[in-house]
């Protein structure tokens, strides 16, 4: 596990050479098909190296939710294991992680009406202002969601108003199924988080060098898309589209896409944070192959 840009990738490579290992990867963005420059999906000689899997799953019109991959996720591992290999998860949705772990609340279906209600009052508003409605409610949940992001604000306020009660406490009282497998966590964690940041900045400019906005322009002519999907609230994408629509400048999309991707890293950590059981690693140091390698081994001999 890790925030973006702390070179999981590179790590999950690594030990599928020392290690019989299946990459699944833990990504929610990964999932469409034909985002790639924006989303860093491992190029075709990467993913010639390993077998990897729930990259490239469904069009950008689609939706994938947490539920969706954990169902998905425990199939692959059951068929990874029984072919006599060792599924490693490998991203940075840590909702999908958490989702894996520990299992989901029985949460109230969706209800288009109350969604709709929830969507004017955005409208009116907007949804900052609907995200600080939500930290009044459920302020454990509010933490942990960028005031932007319309979908999981939505959901949220949605279950409160379905329900009476926060998402965090149906969540705290749900009963975590038994996960069938022992579980060996670790996450790349920066000891320095500035260099994480240029890192971030660096990785943006190379997306834009390598096609970002005509992937964009492409597959808004490919697909029926619209800003509010999932998949065009991607970071990166979301900011792309909205060059694209002329609501600003080449400088400006640079320091929107930089800076919320400098958010999603800091949400990542927290998440992070409040997990158990992981041991981590600074994602910067000279020696981090060697010093996971180190550490391995007494894991997989318990």
């Amino acid at each position: 596990m890790g925030p973006t840009a702390s070179g999981k990738t590179g790590v999950a490579l690594e030990l599928s050479r020392r290690l019989p290992v299946e990459i699944i990867s833990v990504d929610s963005a990964l999932v469409y098909r034909d985002m790639d420059i924006g989303t860093a999906k491992p190029d075709r000689e990467t993913r010639s190296q390993v077998r990897h899997h729930l990259i490239d799953v469904i069009e950008p019109t689609a939706n994938y939710s947490a539920a969706q991959f954990r169902d998905d996720a425990l199939q692959i591992m059951a068929d990874i294991v029984e072919r006599g290999r060792v599924p490693l998860l490998t991203g940075g949705t840590m909702l999908y992680f958490k989702a894996l772990r520990e299992g989901l609340s029985d949460l109230p279906a969706a209800n288009e009406d109350t969604r709709l209600v929830i969507d004017a009052m955005a409208a009116d508003v907007g949804w900052p202002a609907i995200h600080r409605e939500l930290e009044r409610i459920d302020p454990v949940t509010a933490q942990r969601l960028d005031p932007n992001d319309s979908q999981r604000i939505q959901r949220a306020m949605e279950i409160f108003y379905l329900s009476g009660k926060t998402m965090s406490e149906l969540i705290a009282t749900g009963k975590p199924p038994e996960l069938p497998y022992r579980l060996i966590s670790l996450a790349l964690v920066p000891d320095d988080r500035s260099v994480l940041h240029r890192r971030i900045a660096d990785r943006f400019e190379l997306m834009l060098e390598r096609g970002l906005i005509n992937e964009v322009r492409e597959l808004r002519d490919k697909y029926d898309l619209r800003p509010g999907l999932p998949s065009m609230r991607c970071v990166g994408y979301r900011q792309a589209w909205q060059y694209l629509d002329g609501e600003y400048g080449l400088g400006t999309l640079r320091e929107k896409a930089v800076a919320a991707t400098r958010q999603l890293a800091k949400r990542q950590l927290t998440w992070l944070r409040a997990t158990n059981d992981v041991r981590e690693f600074d994602c910067l140091a000279g020696d981090l192959q060697e010093q996971i390698d180190a550490w391995l081994p007494a894991q997989l001999a318990r």
